[in-house]
């Protein structure tokens, strides 16, 4: 891509030259000063910590952790910080308010993902159903997706959903439907409450919804204790 069009796509942003372009050619930013400058121009672009606008949260990030497709741990150990932007954060707390009139929450299993680790599942599963190109990089590393499912607040327990997190056949398809009925009930309590506030489901994936990237958001490959602490 040539610096001219670079500065066209990103003015009033972050400048060019202060971005970085992956293999796959994606530009992103690597550095918390171009995203703070970003947040300078554009409020909404600020990452948000789920944990402080919903307290009852529950954070299982299994990349932190080797119960996961991959076998490997992908972020830091001690990592349980949930962020997304401004607005799917503050619509993720609209859905958590109404949930809990009915005494249930939220369990997050990935929100925010920087865009390495986009780039480390593309090259062990290859699969676009399943994980993003790194050449379009992932609707997580504009932190604008979230991975989750419904519990019970008094016991924390999930409510069954017919497979795991990260169960890659068509059993987590919304379109599968041989599953008992009350695992559809509840796969369509999630999703209908999740596109109730604004988010899209995923065909393929039960617990995966995006916030429609309506204000340019760009791809963010930062730790996440830098984001955490801004």
């Amino acid at each position: 891509m040539s610096i001219p069009l670079l500065l066209l796509l990103f003015s009033g942003s972050v400048p060019a030259q202060q971005l970085r372009t992956s293999a796959y050619g994606v530009s992103h930013i690597s550095d918390i000063h171009s995203y703070r400058q970003t947040v300078a121009a554009d409020s909404q672009k600020r990452m948000l910590r789920l944990q402080d606008l919903i307290p009852a949260v529950i954070p299982d990030l299994r990349y932190a952790t080797t119960s996961n497709f991959t076998g490997k741990r992908l972020y830091p150990p001690e990592t349980n910080t949930l962020l997304l932007r401004s607005a799917p954060a503050r619509a993720l707390q609209k859905v958590a308010n109404e949930l809990a009139q009915e005494q249930m929450g939220l369990k997050i299993f990935d929100a925010y993902r920087p865009y390495s680790v986009t780039i480390t599942f593309w090259e062990l599963i290859g699969d676009e159903r399943y994980v993003a190109h790194p050449s379009k990089a992932s609707n997580h590393n504009r932190g604008l997706a979230v991975d989750l499912t419904l519990v019970y607040l008094e016991t924390k327990k999930e409510l069954p959903m017919g497979t795991g997190f990260d169960h890659f056949s068509d059993t987590a398809h919304h379109s599968f439907l041989s599953l008992p009925p009350a695992v559809l009930q509840n796969r369509m309590k999630l999703k209908s409450i999740m596109e109730k506030y604004g988010f899209r489901s995923l065909d393929t994936e039960w617990w995966h919804y995006t916030w429609p990237n309506d204000r340019a958001y760009e791809v963010l490959d930062l730790p996440f204790r830098k984001l955490n602490a801004n």
